[in-house]
């Protein structure tokens, strides 16, 4: 039995892959009972434009929608016409609102919700002392984890208004993506660590009690606290954490609260990331910590994918035609005006009677005629002319040339890149056949207005994928 060739040994890795699952976008966001969106993925995908995208949709079928967004960068504020936005919800003017939606953004001011929970919790008295501690000042401004806890703080207050039907989140742009999960366990890691707890107990103790406690029992760690804290920051910290105490419980009550939220009926997870193989990583993990988690998944949004018009001319053979126009410049190239100027022909036609040059009989020079003269004369004019209209043609077709070669060589440097985002999609996919994926084109330039962000859209919910399919 012959052996099979291995030139046409189908890849087993590639037979082994499912086609990719298509995710329909507007069932999911036309559905009153889906009340929460919430787009996530590592930093530099898209994760703003493609939460604010969604939210205009939905408001134009009927949709009452806020969009959350935690972008320093102000780009949803400038895409929606908004001169900047707050921490309060501003209504967006434009829209089609024909269906009775309504569009409103906000952007999460990170240590205005901090002041709000301080303010919602503890009484005037308290709130004010811990307002104007230092320590707080610095926690609640930079705080490892803060951004994203008061992202689901803001989250969980949102939706206890009830005044939206749909709220788009568009998560933290942290370096990982899992930060956004992470964050209320590891703010309720720190409010219940051992530092906390050793600052707190002079406090629950009470009184000169306290006080002898913490001189007595606790003056090695005070003291050693002091030096590396300073003394100054110590009694700030130990302050805060007196002041805080009635409000650590809460913090962790509704972390817990804004956690089972997220894993509700009501909420979807997107995962946006981009073509590339540490994007596609980083979602990776996220899809199996929300499965993990048991938080619902919608699907995968797989953004600035690139395309080509031509897909059906390979690289290998665009490189090849480029090859071959370049070398018949080269190699195939006829002479011009200076070749025939050069050729055999136009040596004996300079001899002839007419020039005056000796008769081939011994005799003397014939008489040149004038008119023959001119004759020969314009006859050379007009073979000159001829050989500069050749060669014009021919540099212009040169240059043809030369601009196809290179634009055949943007094609396959094209195909190469269409061929890797391939190639990374379907790993992706190959692990996790479950997840719907929408591939949205790459644009392009940046989305400036609801346009814009119109089109996105449109690109999300066309069910188009941008790379080929890959089936079984």
């Amino acid at each position: 039995m012959s052996r099979p060739d291995p030139a046409h040994t189908p890849d087993p890795a590639r037979h082994r892959l499912a086609p990719m699952r298509v995710l329909d976008l507007d069932p999911l966001i036309e559905d009153p009972r889906t009340r929460i969106v919430v787009c996530c993925g590592s930093g530099g995908v898209g994760k703003t434009t493609t939460a604010a995208a969604l939210g205009l949709r939905a408001a134009e079928r009927g949709r009452k929608v806020v969009v959350l967004t935690i972008d320093p960068a102000r780009r949803l504020a400038q895409s929606m016409g908004i001169d900047s936005l707050d921490n309060t919800p501003r209504r967006v003017k434009g829209i089609d609102d024909s269906a009775g939606g309504e569009l409103h953004a906000m952007m999460l001011d990170m240590k205005r919700t901090f002041d709000e929970i301080v303010e919602a919790h503890a009484d005037p008295e308290r709130a004010a002392a811990i307002l104007g501690n230092p320590f707080y000042q610095s926690l609640s401004a930079g705080f490892a984890g803060t951004q994203e806890y008061m992202a689901m703080e803001k989250l969980g207050q949102l939706r206890a208004r009830d005044e939206w039907d749909l709220i788009v989140v568009d998560t933290p742009p942290s370096r990982s993506a899992l930060d956004f999960l992470d964050a209320p366990k590891r703010l309720g890691s720190f409010l219940d660590g051992k530092l906390i707890r050793v600052l707190l107990a002079p406090a629950k103790v009470g009184g000169r009690a306290g006080m002898k406690f913490l001189n007595v029992g606790m003056s090695m760690m005070t003291g050693v606290l002091g030096k590396v804290l300073g003394g100054q920051l110590l009694k700030d910290v130990q302050t805060f954490v007196a002041a805080m105490d009635s409000l650590f419980g809460g913090f962790r009550t509704r972390a817990d609260a804004t956690y089972k939220l997220l894993q509700a009926p009501g909420t979807a997870f997107l995962v946006v990331a981009a073509p590339e193989r540490d994007a596609l990583r980083e979602a990776a993990y996220f899809v199996e910590r929300l499965a993990a988690e048991k938080m619902p998944l919608a699907g995968l949004v797989l953004n600035r994918v690139h395309g080509s018009g031509a897909a059906g001319l390979s690289a290998e053979r665009a490189l090849a035609a480029a090859e071959n126009l370049e070398d018949s410049r080269i190699v195939d190239q006829k002479d011009g005006k200076a070749g025939f100027r050069n050729s055999p022909d136009t040596y004996d036609s300079s001899a002839s009677p007419s020039s005056g040059a000796p008769d081939p009989d011994g005799g003397s020079p014939a008489v040149t005629d004038p008119a023959a003269a001119a004759d020969v004369n314009t006859g050379a004019d007009a073979e000159d002319a001829n050989a500069d209209a050749a060669g014009a043609e021919r540099s212009a077709d040169a240059d043809v040339d030369r601009l196809t070669a290179g634009l055949l060589r943007l094609h396959a440097e094209r195909m190469h890149l269409l061929a890797r985002e391939q190639r990374t999609r379907d790993r992706f996919t190959a692990l996790h056949p479950e997840v719907a994926v929408a591939e949205v084109a790459a644009l392009p330039g940046d989305v400036h207005d609801l346009a814009g962000l119109r089109d996105i859209g449109n690109r999300l919910a066309a069910n188009r994928p941008e790379l080929p399919q890959t089936g079984v």
